[in-house]
C-alpha cells in the first residue's frame, strides 16, 4: 500500500485517480511516499526520508524547496497548463476592466446615494467621468509564451487586437498552439515599444524578477495597461505606482494586492484568483495526480521542475531501477557492472540528464535482490535507488 499525504484541500477528482485498494491518501499520515500540496509552504517542514515525490498541483512550486529535494533525488512535479484557461479569461476581464474604468465606475455607483431620480441625475452627470476605449486595434505584448501566454495572446488576436510575444525559450508543443497571427518581437523592449498592453507570464527566477521596471515602462505606449497574473515581484511595484502617477501607465491589474495598490484608484487587484475556479483546480490536481501515480508504480517522470523528462514502456514480467545520481560521467557505467557482477541481464536501459542531476531506468529479466539496490546505492554520486517489482 502506497501511501500519499495531502497537505492542503486536493480535489476530490485529482484524488479519485489513486485507487483505494493500492493507495491510502490522509492528510495525517506517517512515512508518506509521496506528498500532495497546493499553498502549503513546505520550506521550514521537515519532510520525512520516505518521501519519493512531491507534487503541486498547480504550477509554481516557490513553496516548496525544490534545490533541498533535488540533493534527496526526489521529484517535484507540477501542472503546467492545467490551470491556463483559468488564468487566461481573468487577464482578459482585466483588460476590459482596465479599458472601461470598471472598477473605478463601479465604485462611483456605490457611494451614489438619495432617491432613484437624484441617482439618475448624478450617473448621467457623473458618467462622464468613466469614458474608455475599445480592444480592437489596440497592441498588446506577451512576454512568455507558455500554455497561458499562448491562449492569452491567441485570444487577444481573436478580440481584433494586435499581437506581439517574446519568448526565447518557447517549446516546439507551444509554438504550434500559437496563432500564427502573432508577431514575434526580438527582445523584451522591442516588445515594450510596441505595446499598449502588456501581460506576462514567466516564472520568478533571478532572471525575470523586476523584469518590468521603470525604464521599460516608459518603452510603451502612453497610457499603458500592464497586466501581471505571473508573480508579484516580476514587475517593480514602485515604478508601476510613479507611472500611474504621472500618467504614462493607465492601469496596473495584477493578482497580487499590497498596502501601496490597493488604495490606488488605477489599481486593479484580485485576490489571488489565477487558477480559482473549480475546473482548474480538478484540471490540477487530476494532472498531479497522474504523474505521482505514474512515477511511483512505474518510475516515470512527466512535468518534473527539477529532474529530466524520462519516459519508458514497462513490460509485464520485467523489473525495473530507478536510480537518480550527480551528472557525472561513467555513472551508467557502474550501474551497468554493478548489474553485470549480479548476473542481472538488461532488457532495457534509459537514461537522461537535466543539470546536475541524471536519471536512469533500468530494466532486467529476473527479481533484483535487496543487496543489487544497497550496492547501487552506495556508488560515489548516486542519490536515490528504488526497486520497482516486476507485475
Amino acid at each position: 500500500m502506497l501511501k500519499i499525504q495531502t497537505l492542503n484541500n486536493i480535489s476530490v477528482a485529482g484524488l479519485e485517480r489513486l485507487p483505494r485498494n493500492a493507495y491510502e491518501v490522509a492528510s495525517e499520515i506517517s512515512q508518506p511516499d509521496a506528498i500532495l500540496v497546493r499553498s502549503a509552504k513546505m520550506h521550514d517542514m521537515e519532510i520525512p526520508a520516505s518521501v519519493k515525490a512531491i507534487g503541486r498541483a498547480g504550477a509554481g512550486t516557490n513553496n516548496i524547496p525544490v534545490a533541498a529535494m533535488s540533493k534527496r533525488g526526489v521529484p517535484v512535479f507540477n501542472a503546467p497548463g492545467a490551470n491556463a484557461n483559468a488564468v487566461k479569461e481573468l487577464v482578459l476581464a482585466s483588460m476590459f476592466m482596465a479599458s472601461r474604468n470598471i472598477p473605478q465606475a463601479l465604485d462611483f455607483v456605490r457611494k451614489l446615494d438619495g432617491d432613484n431620480k437624484a441617482m439618475n441625475e448624478a450617473v448621467e452627470a457623473g458618467k462622464k467621468k468613466f469614458v474608455g476605449f475599445e480592444l480592437p486595434g489596440r497592441t498588446l505584448g506577451v512576454i512568455g509564451l507558455g500554455a497561458i501566454g499562448v491562449k492569452v495572446a491567441n485570444a487577444a488576436l481573436e478580440l481584433g487586437m494586435k499581437v506581439y510575444g517574446y519568448d526565447p525559450a518557447m517549446t516546439v508543443q507551444n509554438a504550434w498552439q500559437l496563432n500564427a497571427g502573432v508577431r514575434q518581437a526580438v527582445s523584451v523592449d522591442d516588445l515594450m515599444s510596441k505595446s499598449q498592453f502588456v501581460s506576462v507570464h514567466v516564472p520568478l527566477i533571478d532572471a525575470t524578477r523586476g523584469l518590468i521596471n521603470a525604464d521599460r515602462i516608459k518603452l510603451m505606449q502612453k497610457q499603458g495597461v500592464v497586466l501581471n497574473f505571473a508573480r508579484d515581484a516580476i514587475v517593480d511595484e514602485r515604478a508601476v505606482l510613479e507611472a500611474l502617477d504621472n500618467g504614462q501607465l493607465h492601469a496596473y491589474a495584477c493578482d497580487f494586492p499590497s498596502n501601496a495598490l490597493k488604495g490606488h484608484p488605477r489599481a486593479i487587484c484580485t485576490p489571488h484568483l489565477g487558477a480559482s475556479t473549480a475546473e482548474a483546480e480538478d484540471n490540477c490536481a487530476v494532472m498531479v495526480a497522474d504523474q505521482i501515480r505514474e512515477f511511483l508504480e512505474a518510475g516515470n517522470i512527466r512535468n518534473s521542475v527539477n529532474f529530466p523528462e524520462a519516459v519508458l514502456p514497462l513490460l509485464p514480467g520485467k523489473t525495473r531501477i530507478c536510480i537518480v545520481n550527480e551528472n557525472v560521467p561513467n555513472m551508467v557505467g557502474q550501474i551497468s557492472t554493478a548489474l553485470a557482477k549480479h548476473a542481472l541481464n538488461i532488457a532495457d536501459l534509459l537514461n537522461k540528464s537535466r543539470g546536475d542531476l541524471a536519471y536512469t531506468i533500468v530494466d532486467v529479466d529476473t527479481d533484483v535482490p535487496a543487496s543489487v539496490a544497497q550496492e547501487l546505492g552506495a556508488i560515489s554520486g548516486v542519490l536515490a535507488t528504488r526497486i520497482i517489482p516486476a507485475s
